[in-house]
């Protein structure tokens, strides 16, 4: 698809108004030279107005120089890689691995039980790796399988839609990575002694939700709030339980408390939808962004996080934790400074530079409020 882009956009006549994969215009009687390639034919006018034609979609190619380190971690401004173990790698998007093991240590810190001895500090590790690069792994992976005609639009250049990976390679790793995770999620339960395999469901149902999520005909994502908020759920709730599973006991408060801060995590969500305005509404899906525009989504998505964590930090002080409480509300200071710096000024431009800003602070305030629980 990326090579009939760059051979439409190729062709341009003078007094042109372009506009997508078209171009309209009426020929003019300037000269025009015609030079054929092996792959592409290219026709340029000997005089050409550059104001009257519009650029294609520059913003959307990767950088001449890109990052390599932006590639080992799946982000923008990524390096085209042609190694497929390094492809492989930026499938699974490590950037998105931290929250899930910061959420198993907070899951652990919650449940009181967590010793700094030999055993608990293996266990909490195997059961980052199980949450972070096997099941989020296999998510990222799943997600962009299945969002290859939207990376088409979007992303065109990224290791699917671009060739650089076959299916095959694709579909083995994701089924590698899922059963990897489960397999861990049953070493842990028997290495915690359960009786009834608490850990392993969590990854099953886990990975349900992520499959649901990405995969028709029930992909969640089609619908903002519902595909947001499973998404949250995913980051914030279930590497908790499984951290607290692990060392002590899931309790019914933790469950609805985490299930709150889920909404905090939807707002996280709705933060990596900008980038995607285009193919989504292209594709029929209904973010937040497509569906409310630009300037109310980024209001929206700020507001879940900043007023669930102040419902949090309300909640903590009800329960005779103020100390917790003015904590957790002195970390939503820096993450509303930074909200207004970079998000609420160009949600698109400064997504990354938000998240690496904002973020820290709000995964601090996680473990502050599984301290709070803890006690």
């Amino acid at each position: 698809m990326a090579s009939v882009l760059n051979t439409v956009t190729a062709i341009t006549f003078p007094g042109a108004n372009t506009n997508g994969a078209r171009a309209r215009g009426q020929l003019s009687p300037a000269p025009i030279s015609v030079s054929f390639t092996r792959r592409r034919l290219t026709v340029r006018a000997a005089e050409t107005d550059t104001n009257e034609v519009n650029p294609q979609v520059p913003d959307k190619a990767p950088a001449k120089n890109g990052s390599s380190f932006n590639q080992l971690l799946g982000i923008k401004g990524a390096a085209q890689e042609t190694n497929k173990w390094k492809i492989r790698l930026q499938l699974t998007k490590p950037v998105t691995w931290p929250p899930l093991v910061w959420g198993v240590v907070c899951g652990a810190a919650a449940s009181g039980n967590f010793h700094w001895n030999l055993e608990d500090v293996a266990k909490s590790i195997v059961c980052m790796i199980m949450s972070g690069p096997c099941l989020t792994g296999y998510t990222q992976t799943m997600n962009d399988w299945y969002d290859r005609e939207i990376d088409a639009i979007n992303e065109p250049y990224r290791p699917i839609p671009s060739g650089a990976i076959s299916e095959n390679e694709v579909i083995t790793q994701i089924w590698v990575l899922l059963l990897a995770g489960l397999g861990l999620a049953g070493i842990l339960d028997v290495w915690a002694g359960h009786d009834f395999p608490i850990l392993f469901y969590l990854a099953l149902g886990g990975s349900l939700l992520s499959y649901i999520y990405s995969a028709p005909p029930l992909k969640l994502k089609q619908n903002g709030w519902i595909g947001n908020f499973a998404l949250g759920a995913s980051y914030i709730s279930l590497p908790w339980w499984a951290g607290q599973a692990l060392f002590g006991t899931l309790t019914p408060d933790i469950v609805v408390l985490t299930i709150l801060y889920s909404i905090a995590g939807l707002g996280i969500a709705i933060v990596n939808d900008f980038k995607s305005i285009e193919g989504d509404r292209a594709m029929g899906l209904q973010s937040l962004p497509v569906a409310f525009g630009a300037e109310t989504a980024k209001w929206i998505c700020v507001g879940a996080i900043d007023i669930t964590q102040l419902s949090v930090a309300g909640y903590l002080l009800g329960a005779g934790k103020p100390f917790y409480a003015l904590a957790l509300l002195a970390l939503i200071v820096p993450q509303v400074v930074f909200q207004f710096q970079y998000f609420l000024k160009d949600p698109v431009k400064y997504d990354v530079k938000y998240q690496a800003s904002a973020q820290p602070f709000l995964v601090l305030g996680l473990l502050v409020t599984a301290l709070a629980t803890s006690h």
